[in-house]
């Protein structure tokens, strides 16, 4: 199966980039391609991540600013 239909990336691929390391959506881009055409697999790309990297996508609670409730989890679409 296609996880990305602009660059024709597998699923294998796509995992492939994040086991060899890639932990960002750009490093899979810069990997594999998967991510840097429509931004459709972006949310595809991220929840491989988040397997492989749980705290992928997360803010640190001393990044956000006092009083503020760090995000949910959501990995960097744009």
């Amino acid at each position: 199966m296609f996880a990305c239909l602009c660059f024709a990336v597998t699923d294998e691929e796509l995992d492939a980039a994040i086991d060899a390391g890639a932990r960002t959506e750009e490093q899979v881009g810069d990997t594999c391609g998967a991510g840097t055409g429509c931004g459709s697999c972006l949310d595809r790309i991220c929840a491989r991540l988040v397997r492989a990297e749980p705290e992928h996508g997360r803010i640190p609670l001393r990044v956000a600013g006092r009083g503020q409730r760090p995000p949910d989890r959501r990995c960097r679409a744009g």
